[in-house]
């Protein structure tokens, strides 16, 4: 089975004090900081993920997600459209590392990287993925919270890790620069809570949402929640 929840990103209108998506957005990041190692209690051929997602215009989800599997197998993946497009091999997940996310559509040289960088080690790893001219590079949606794969019933299951997100963000090109590879990132200020529906308890508790250096910052611990957060909307 198959199961999600957390928040959809947003800016507020400051004139009509609503929130909403901002336009233009062709970059996304966050940063992820892995706090405290639960052990794994994945069921057999399961996993989960702790996710950074962006859609597109035409609503085709780009993920780069830290995956947690029941053989103890732990890596960062770039996913396209559903499928998982490359295995990051030189950064894996460590305890209390900070790990710096990125996504950028890049319509000139018709791809998106994904870009992960571990803020400890300086390490750094990129994977571009090239796509045809029928895919529109500007995003509509960003996403961060959890998602679980249960194949072994239709149950949720214990968190693996608990994470601190920090540094949510959108990209947009630089106006006052004459690079046109060059992105001003600004923080979003307001979550909206979104799960898949299921009516169910999730295995999780989503802790002091607030803005850290302008930037909103929340962490993650085992609990129970219905929904993800509503912030400052």
């Amino acid at each position: 089975m198959h199961f999600w929840v957390g928040s959809f990103c947003r800016i507020i209108d400051q004139y009509k004090y609503r929130p909403l998506f901002p336009q233009d957005v062709i970059a996304i990041c966050d940063v992820i900081k892995l706090a405290v190692d639960n052990g794994n209690q994945i069921p057999d051929k399961s996993w989960m993920l702790y996710l950074l997602e962006l859609f597109n215009v035409q609503n085709i989800p780009i993920e780069l997600n830290l995956i947690c599997q029941f053989d103890n197998q732990d890596y960062f993946e770039g996913i396209f459209h559903g499928i998982n497009r490359y295995r990051f091999v030189k950064i894996l997940p460590e305890i209390a590392h900070s790990y710096l996310r990125m996504l950028v559509l890049d319509k000139v040289k018709n791809c998106i990287s994904y870009i992960l960088r571990d803020l400890e080690t300086k390490e750094h790893e990129i994977f571009s993925l090239h796509l045809d001219t029928n895919f529109q590079y500007l995003g509509a949606n960003q996403f961060t919270g959890m998602e679980w794969w249960n194949k072994t019933g239709n149950f949720l299951f214990p968190l693996r890790y608990h994470v601190e997100i920090s540094q949510l963000m959108f990209g947009i090109h630089d106006v006052n620069n004459n690079d046109p590879e060059s992105i001003t990132f600004i923080p979003h200020n307001a979550l909206i809570p979104n799960n898949d529906g299921s009516e169910t308890e999730y295995p999780v508790s989503f802790n002091n949402p607030m803005l850290r250096d302008g930037c909103i910052y929340y962490s993650t611990r085992g609990g129970s929640c219905n929904n993800g957060i509503r912030y400052n909307c």
